[in-house]
């Protein structure tokens, strides 16, 4: 069954989150900031990470945070943090981060004290950054707050600015033919506000890559293709199947919601073939139980950190 949404929060609450996002809006940095985004194989990047937050099925409340960080280009996770935490916020359209992000924050920190040297140089967030309906999404807000390039790569388009899944835009989404081809997301305003990018050959539904801070969206939309080996980039693929496995081991819960669901109403997808299970981001063979390549640096305590 679908856990019903949380009510919205009063209207004071929504106007404190409106003025923090434009608040923080205002430090995005939506440009390349590191030598190695400027770079055409991307020399001198060495960790990638990416985050996930995976829910108990029929709980809105428990959920686990996970922060990966692979080497690149290898994509082996060196790194991985995962902890059992409890949601405040009520899951509100445009406003996810206030949801999520403190948890992300926090697992960077615990890293930045434990391991400085797996700190990755580049975030890559299930969610939005620019794209967004304030141009302020839960990448952009982590970016900011950990002061580190992020990116957003969504799974589905959000329709702002005019943006919308119409038969032009899945027209355009048919003359992609090959891993890498990508066109941009242009609103009614006349800004770019992302690319939609078919992410691997043998997907047919892209990804839809944004800026989320100090990096450019060309950089942004090379470095999500390079990253991935099937559909999902491998940071977040990664983080989402062992925050999902996370959750089987400590609580002895049934699968968690698979990737790809409205954070609002997880539920629990039927099993599928091995090509949607590959669309999603998970192959059949790491669907269960993920296998790193090398020993990685693990973090795993059961927690409530705010």
């Amino acid at each position: 069954m679908a856990t019903e949404a949380a009510e919205l929060p009063p209207k004071e609450t929504l106007s404190l989150w409106i003025r923090e996002q434009a608040q923080l809006k205002a430090l995005v940095v939506d440009r390349d900031t590191e030598a190695w985004q400027r770079d055409p194989g991307f020399s001198g990047l060495r960790r990638v990470g990416g985050v996930d937050v995976s829910f108990v099925k029929g709980d809105s409340v428990s959920a686990c945070a996970s922060l990966v960080v692979l080497s690149y280009p290898e994509l082996e996770v060196v790194y991985e943090d995962c902890r059992m935490v409890s949601l405040t916020a009520p899951y509100v359209s445009g406003f996810l981060a206030f949801r999520e992000v403190p948890f992300l924050v926090a697992a960077v920190r615990r890293l930045r004290e434990k391991e400085p040297g797996l700190v990755p140089q580049v975030l890559l967030v299930d969610g939005n950054g620019l794209l967004h309906h304030r141009g302020f999404g839960v990448a952009c807000h982590l970016g900011v707050l950990t002061d580190l390039p992020c990116i957003g790569v969504a799974k589905k388009l959000l329709q702002v600015d005019g943006l919308e899944n119409n038969t032009q835009h899945k027209e355009k989404i048919g003359l992609l033919r090959a891993g890498g081809d990508s066109f941009p997301l242009t609103g009614g305003s006349g800004t770019v506000l992302g690319m939609a990018l078919r992410s691997h050959d043998h997907s047919t539904k892209p990804l839809y890559v944004s800026v989320g801070h100090k990096i450019s969206l060309e950089a942004a939309v090379r470095l999500t293709r390079g990253c991935c080996r099937f559909r999902i980039p491998e940071p977040v693929r990664q983080a989402d199947i062992r925050s999902r496995d996370y959750i089987r081991r400590t609580l002895g819960a049934p699968t968690p919601p698979a990737p790809g669901q409205d954070r609002s109403q997880k539920v629990q997808r039927p099993k599928g073939g091995s090509e949607e299970l590959e669309d999603e981001g998970r192959p059949p063979e790491t669907a269960e139980s993920p296998r790193p390549t090398r020993p990685a640096a693990v973090s795993m305590e059961p927690s409530c950190a705010q």
